[in-house]
């Protein structure tokens, strides 16, 4: 796919940008949790969210999907399927449903693409096993296909190394079917999406002040049935505000996005940058939702490395950033791009290499220099947040993109919205 350079400024509001993924998952797999049914409207359409809907049908679930509104009517018991379920190129999904599936009684084997497969799964399958999971796969369990004797599972007092929200919502899923009270807590706050939905739907869980510490209490009974909208997805909205900010006079205002704190530090860190953006919450229920403006601004280097689990999704369009910024940034302590879709911080490096930026690999991180940028042909790893990042910057000086098709597990009308913009695209 070939990304031709924009000649015009663009000035837009758009409100149907990709509904948010992390909601969407975790609706569908939490409707598991309750005996009536569940309402969504505006769930994600995209692979990733469509292979969550596929594996609760074959665990007795009834699915229905009206538009991008979905209905999901739990099984009074969960089955034990005769197939494999699928999750695709989703580490969100497989980590949840194993955490899940731990606990319920039953045989289940979770696999997916091959860069899922080779995804650690040790940091989900390592705790579960310690209260008594029955968990197999490659590696002792670190690799996909993973397979699981279901069990009732015993209490736990954890305390995780790394701030991953995969890991937390794992182990509260595998909890609320323990034997007992138990306890998370993990060094900084990560996402918490889960526990505010949770929470929501009646879930028997105490949370500290600050958020590290989640005290779960074992499920005695079915939780709330939801009936939610999803807002958009501020890590797809990130794309396009992106566009208007490197865009000369342009301008973009983008509405019902989820901005949850833990969601939207890759727009402050933009600001730290000197980027004109608003933020504006106009609703509250389990999460804060509201609008996002901004317009074209002149970046300057920044030196990041802390809250790096709150942007790790918005890093690679971040690097666009960087390129683009005068003077040098530097990104630390993000050894967590090495196990995302692809290893972002090669597939990062090595494509802004390719645009003739100059570029400083780390083992956790890079270092950019900030300057012009050239039109080249690129890889995207199969990876669709390399391959949406790498668009943005075709923005600017035209781009080539491989495998392209990628953005279809998160982002279905991402082409279609920059088109919107102005941008010309061949294929």
């Amino acid at each position: 796919m070939i990304i031709h350079a924009l000649s015009d400024s663009f000035e837009i509001e758009i409100s149907d940008i990709a509904a948010d993924k992390s909601i969407s998952h975790r609706f569908a797999i939490f409707s598991l949790l309750t005996k009536k049914e569940n309402k969504a409207k505006n769930y994600l359409l995209a692979q990733d969210t469509l292979n969550t809907l596929e594996i609760l049908k074959k665990l007795g679930a009834e699915i229905k999907i009206y538009g991008s509104n979905v209905s999901i009517i739990p099984p009074r018991k969960i089955l034990s399927p005769k197939d494999i379920l699928y999750c695709g190129n989703s580490g969100t999904l497989m980590r949840l449903m194993i955490g899940f599936l731990s606990g319920i009684s039953g045989f289940f084997v979770l696999s997916g693409d091959t860069s899922l497969n080779n995804r650690p799964m040790k940091r989900i399958c390592n705790p579960l096993k310690n209260i008594g999971a029955k968990i197999y796969g490659r590696e002792d369990a670190n690799l996909a296909p993973i397979c699981i004797e279901g069990q009732k599972l015993h209490s736990f007092n954890h305390e995780s190394q790394i701030s991953s929200a995969q890991v937390k919502t794992a182990m509260i899923l595998s909890a609320l079917n323990a034997n007992g009270n138990s306890v998370f807590k993990e060094p900084k706050l990560s996402r918490n999406h889960s526990e505010n939905m949770l929470k929501a739907m009646g879930a028997p869980l105490k949370i500290s002040e600050d958020g590290l510490k989640i005290e779960i209490s074992n499920l005695k009974e079915s939780l709330k049935e939801q009936d939610i909208e999803i807002p958009n997805d501020p890590s797809s909205a990130f794309y396009f505000v992106l566009a208007a900010i490197i865009i000369p006079n342009s301008k973009i205002k983008i509405s019902n996005v989820l901005l949850n704190p833990t969601r939207i530090e890759a727009y402050k860190i933009l600001q730290k940058m000197g980027a004109k953006i608003e933020i504006k919450i106009t609703q509250n229920h389990f999460e804060s939702i509201g609008e996002i403006e901004a317009s074209f601004s002149k970046l300057k280097g920044i030196e990041l490395k802390e809250n790096i689990a709150w942007l790790i999704d918005e890093i690679p369009a971040l690097a666009i950033a960087f390129a683009l910024a005068n003077g040098v940034s530097i990104l630390k302590n993000a050894q967590e791009l090495r196990v995302k879709e692809s290893d972002r911080i090669h597939a990062i490096v090595s494509n802004l290499r390719l645009c003739g930026v100059k570029v400083e690999e780390f083992e956790d991180g890079f270092k950019i220099e900030g300057g012009k940028v050239n039109k080249a042909k690129i890889k995207s790893y199969k990876d669709h947040r390399i391959a949406m990042s790498f668009a943005i910057l075709g923005m600017i000086c035209g781009m080539e993109i491989d495998d392209f098709e990628c953005i279809e597990t998160s982002f279905p009308n991402f082409i279609e919205i920059l088109k919107r913009l102005g941008v010309k695209i061949d294929y």
